[in-house]
């Protein structure tokens, strides 16, 4: 184990921070949160102070809020939401002696804490003496059950270190804590002051339970509590309920060599339809289920459940521990986010913290529904589920904009449309062919029919319906698809946008295709042969721009034509652009906050050729600032793919550890899920090559410099396929299920039980591309992690 230079302590399968830097709680609390895709907690320490900023949140809870705009527009969304903390039950308060332990008073002789991958807990120790010198060992160790989706437990331990002492633990349930406001930056949650109003109230022996509901959206929320209790003889308790606090007391006399052991356990649900009655059931059921396992019946669900994940989506990759570190980091916490989600959706930050007031957006979709679909397939399908099951807001929205089919939210928890800033927001229509890539990702992967048939071929309808009433064919015979905005953020409102174009083709073929697979669906839906049609017209005719002179790929219609950012005289304190400079001169120069063009080179590189690949990168290297952290593991693929292998591995160490290192400064508000899964797609799509055009799945395997050797597994058609690549060659096996046919660059190979050993070709390194000065990621050289810029992007 090593020391880094970043706080945290470098081990393959852990993150530990040792020591308490009360600055750095707000960073500690995104990253050792806890969650199971229906519950999330940050790693708030148990006694709650000292702290950065709390937080207990409920997969598609929220509030809303007026969006106020100067000058109202028609179509202009009317609310916002917000994700709401929810009632906090991780507090347990400790009193040694009458002296409140609080990390700041006394002295802590020793304390770290551990977020373990493979048992999914977190865990701590700390040996602290009390300001009379009083000196205890507080152990605690926390989940959220994959298992049993609505439980949460901890297991808190204090031993005396020297003498008997009295101790006093004060386990709460406590609702509507005080959150200090962050204001000024848009990418920050919206204030709430005590969202929660009480409706219920009981506590009665070791348990409690307290209902709220939200005042404007309605939602109810039921959180209880019940405890075990391990200790000596005199043990006093008492138990009180007010409208926002429930608090379970404990006093004991505990000799040296004894100690109080307390074990939490934590029930939550919430519906916006459900009676108080009801969701009092749900927790109460919830709390006797956690209870009839215990709690090394948890810990055991909690390790098989983390073990059969690991043995479909462990990656590794040789000399460099802090990467290995950050990637298997990256990967539990996709999985966190998405595991028992069961029809919600996967926000930007996951459950880790109130970044963006808790919206999901389209890259959820493309990045975190990708790396999912080849690692737990089953989540990305309940995922794609809660975008079907929001199919009636979009066809509303759409019907409201005067277009058919039906137009996602850019942003939303319940399906609404959310952005009050409609050029990012409304105009940013690339989300429909965001969802039909995932669903037809997901089809390929699966082969799974049923969820085809009961939710998919839908999506792909009513998405490629927009596509044919927002475009129309042109003049000169191509299909146009004008006023949209790509994921490039700082060119909004623009005519053929390329990736907008090239995801709608494949989104109008692929819904032409699922409807001649069920024609039965197919009229039910009320597709004819007609529609079907002009789905293959339109695609086939998809006008995509193409600069002859400079021979690159404009970004967007003209694109190339636009002046260019003055880079060489913006200063570093500038950045994000988004903060420093009026929209409408960013809109007007070539510069690109995020990959756009190049992302449309990994989705849909079947559009292009090597050649034009190779020259577009390097032109879009030159362009783009990373203001957004979805960039740098679409830059680390294409970077692989074109031949600039160390600068690709450059980006995949930032996408990696964006939220370790805190790259963009803002962390405290919850990781950036589409990053973390996006080191991953880095890994396996840029240095192994693999690629799933036309649901055939090849890999081109390329290994940087620094690296001698990378390995990964994924899940494809059922069975658990394992990479291992070197310099010089590539293995592939079959870990568990049938033989599957793949290729190795241009060699077809079915591979089965029996490792299949082929050569990566020699390959002439290409001078490495250049970025706007001080956007250059930092270099990583033999695996550590060298001196480079920061980003303080979104």
């Amino acid at each position: 184990m090593t020391e880094v230079p970043h706080g945290y302590e470098s081990a393959p399968w852990q993150l530990l921070w040792r020591g308490l830097a009360v600055d750095q709680l707000q960073r500690t609390e995104s990253t050792f949160a806890l969650s199971n895709g229906h519950i999330g907690m940050r790693g708030t320490l148990e006694e709650a102070e000292p702290r950065g900023l709390p937080g207990t949140y409920l997969n598609g809870f929220y509030e809303e809020h007026p969006l106020p705009y100067a000058e109202a527009g028609y179509g202009y969304p009317e609310a916002g939401q917000t994700v709401v903390n929810v009632t906090d039950g991780k507090i347990i308060r400790l009193l040694v002696e009458d002296e409140p332990l609080d990390m700041r008073y006394g002295h802590a002789t020793a304390h770290h804490r551990v977020l373990d991958f493979r048992s999914g807990t977190l865990r701590r120790e700390t040996e602290w003496t009390s300001p009379t010198g009083r000196r205890v060992r507080v152990s605690s160790e926390r989940l959220v059950s994959f298992t049993q989706r609505a439980v949460a437990a901890i297991r808190y331990e204090v031993e005396p270190l020297d003498d008997d002492v009295q101790l006093v633990a004060q386990s709460d349930l406590l609702a509507n804590e005080p959150i200090e406001a962050d204001t000024g930056d848009p990418r920050v949650a919206a204030a709430l002051e005590a969202p929660l109003q009480s409706e219920y109230m009981k506590a009665e022996g070791y348990r409690a339970v307290l209902v709220h509901r939200t005042k404007r959206s309605g939602l109810r929320v039921a959180a209880a509590m019940d405890h075990e209790l391990d200790t000596c003889d005199g043990l006093r308790t008492d138990i009180a309920v007010e409208e926002d606090l429930a608090r379970l007391t404990v006093a004991v006399d505990v000799p040296k060599g004894r100690k109080l052991r307390l074990t939490k356990f934590l029930g939550y649900g919430w519906s916006a339809q459900r009676s108080i009655p009801a969701l009092r059931a749900q927790v109460d059921a919830a709390l006797a289920g956690a209870l009839q396992t215990g709690w090394e019946g948890l810990l055991a669900e909690q390790r098989e459940f983390l073990d059969h994940f690991w043995s479909t989506a462990d990656v590794e990759i040789d000399g460099d521990p802090e990467l290995q570190q950050a990637l298997r980091f990256a990967l539990f916490h996709v999985l966190q986010a998405g595991a028992r989600g069961e029809s919600r959706a996967i926000p930007g930050k996951g459950l880790t913290g109130p970044g963006y007031d808790g919206h999901a957006f389209w890259d959820s979709d493309s990045f975190v529904l990708q790396t999912l679909t080849y690692t737990l397939p089953d989540t990305a399908r309940d995922a794609l589920r809660w975008r079907h099951s929001t199919l009636d807001k979009a066809k509303a929205r759409a019907h409201q904009l005067g277009l058919r089919g039906a137009a996602f939210p850019w942003r939303s928890i319940n399906g609404d449309e959310c952005s009050a800033y409609w050029p990012a927001g409304t105009a940013a229509f690339h989300v429909n062919a965001d969802i039909a890539d995932a669903v037809a990702r997901y089809l390929a992967a699966t082969h799974d029919r049923d969820f085809e048939r009961q939710h998919g071929t839908e999506l792909l309808v009513e998405t490629a319906r927009l596509w044919m009433s927002l475009g129309h064919h042109d003049p000169h015979g191509g299909f146009r698809i004008d006023g949209v905005t790509g994921p490039d953020e700082y060119s909004a409102v623009v005519d053929n946008n390329v990736y907008t174009n090239l995801m709608a083709q494949r989104n109008l073929q692929e819904a032409a295709d699922s409807c001649e697979r069920h024609p039965d669906l197919a009229a039910m839906l009320d597709v004819g042969t007609e529609e079907i049609s002009a789905w293959r017209e339109a695609a086939r005719k998809m006008l995509v721009p193409y600069d002859e002179l400079l021979e690159v790929h404009p970004q967007s219609e003209r694109f190339t034509e636009h002046a260019r950012w003055d880079f060489a005289n913006t200063s570093s304190s500038d950045y994000p652009l988004l903060l420093h400079f009026p929209y409408f001169d960013l809109y007007r120069k070539q510069v690109v906050k995020q990959a756009d063009l190049v992302l449309a080179m990994h989705l849909r590189g079947d559009a292009f050729s090597l050649e034009q690949k190779q020259r577009n990168f390097v032109y879009y290297e030159a362009l783009t600032v990373r203001d957004s952290s979805l960039s740098a593991a679409t830059q680390a693929v294409l970077a692989a793919e074109c031949g600039h292998l160390d600068l690709a591995y450059d980006y995949l160490g930032e996408a990696a550890l964006i939220d370790l290192h805190d790259l963009h400064h803002n962390v405290r508000n919850g990781l950036h899920m589409a990053s973390l899964a996006g080191a991953w797609l880095a890994l396996v799509a840029g240095f192994g090559g693999m690629r799933d055009h036309g649901g055939n799945l090849t890999f081109r395997p390329r290994l940087p410099s620094a690296v001698d050797r990378i390995a990964f597994r994924m899940c494809f058609l059922g069975s658990q396929l394992a990479v291992e690549i070197d310099q010089d060659k590539a293995g592939y096996r079959i870990v568990h299920g049938d033989p599957l046919d793949i290729r190795h660059y241009d060699t077809p190979v079915t591979v089965a039980e029996d490792t299949v050993t082929l050569p990566v070709p020699a390959f002439a390194p290409l001078p490495r591309p250049t970025q706007p000065p001080g956007r250059e990621p930092a270099r990583r050289k033999g695996g550590g992690h060298a001196p480079g810029p920061i980003w303080p992007g979104a």
